[in-house]
């Protein structure tokens, strides 16, 4: 590090979760001696204010990268496969926000809260998990500690700047449009849906990203593999049913587990999601206090609530899981995961 901190890329800097990794920066008074903000062609031109400094943003290209330590990726997964590895060659640490390299064996898949070990073996890149997978296992790490886990049945809420800028301008026409007589006319979501593109507003779409041969999507198969992965849990028994709702920012979450063992009252549960960093616990059905999506916004933790024992299992568990998309999903868990680089002093 140098006296004044750490030299940092931003890529895809002009994009939904670019810019909020800019505000995460900015927010948490990130030590940065220098800054690029790198994008597309298209977008290289733009310019962007960080802590009252007007930036340009450049074309991404491999040379971009000199004298860079972290680069911070969210610009899609073919750019993050062409210029990751390029970035690493010539020092940075990259930390990435596709789904590019997170199944990669070579590559650690970090929530900071659930396994910040990981990152000792990284090899210059490290994945950032799905956004529908980094809430979850965030609530669940608490409980897999104390009494372990044997199933995860999830089924996902999830907001459409999941999808990008154009898919929440989409939400808005639509509503508008609908709300004014027209006809909606769907052009975006869902993304991945070639054949077919639906309605969103007022509406809820029961497909993220393509389908698979199995019949999952590829969402879907995203939340099982990654979470196996960042539990270090390959045998555990993960199943999960992604849709779209007409909702701005915000995924929620139901979510049921089983554990290994039994013997855990719902008011252990609390207990421990209370003690859990990043967490915060809203449950009090008797005053209607539960996460919400609306509620969520802008705030960093995953909130949980609507803790219940299941009816026929003594080691079942359902709960309600909350958090922005965009923040603990994407731009602040890439930020954590810098920090800990830091804390772990992991950086050269």
């Amino acid at each position: 590090m140098s006296k004044n901190g750490y030299h940092i890329a931003v890529v895809g800097a002009t994009g939904a979760v670019g810019q909020q990794m800019l505000a995460t920066l900015e927010k948490r008074t990130f030590p940065i001696a220098s800054l690029k903000l790198l994008s597309s062609k298209r977008s290289a031109g733009k310019e962007l204010s960080f802590k009252g400094t007007t930036y340009t943003v450049e074309e991404a290209t491999p040379e971009s990268f000199e004298g860079v330590q972290i680069a911070l990726f969210s610009a899609g997964g073919s750019v993050s496969k062409a210029l990751a590895p390029e970035a690493v060659k010539r020092g940075a640490v990259v930390i990435d926000n596709t789904s590019a390299f997170r199944m990669d064996t070579e590559v650690p898949l970090v929530v900071p809260e659930v396994n910040p070990k990981d990152l000792e073996w990284n090899k210059g890149i490290i994945a950032n998990p799905n956004c529908s997978t980094i809430q979850m296992v965030a609530a669940l790490e608490p409980i897999r500690q104390k009494v372990g886990l044997k199933k995860v049945v999830v089924s996902t809420y999830q907001a459409v700047s999941g999808a990008g800028l154009e898919a929440v301008d989409e939400l808005k026409t639509q509503t508008a449009d609908l709300l004014a007589g027209k006809e909606a006319n769907p052009e975006i979501l869902p993304v991945g849906g070639d054949k077919k593109h639906y309605q969103i507003a007022f509406n809820a779409i029961p497909q993220i990203d393509v389908f698979q041969e199995n019949g999952y999507t590829f969402e879907e198969m995203k939340m099982i593999n990654e979470t196996k992965k960042i539990m270090n849990m390959a045998e555990l028994e993960v199943a999960a049913t992604c849709v779209r709702l007409p909702i701005e920012t915000g995924h929620s979450e139901s979510v049921y587990i089983e554990t290994e063992q039994e013997g855990l009252s719902v008011a252990d549960i609390k207990e421990l999601l209370n003690a859990a960093p990043g967490v915060t616990l809203q449950d009090d059905t008797a005053n209607q206090v539960y996460p919400m999506a609306a509620h969520a916004v802008g705030k960093d933790d995953v909130f949980v609530g609507r803790i219940r024992r299941d009816l026929d299992r003594a080691n079942g568990y359902h709960f309600w899981v909350v958090s922005d998309n965009l923040l603990k999903g994407a731009a602040l868990n890439s930020v954590q995961i810098a920090e800990s680089l830091i804390q772990q002093d992991l950086l050269s």
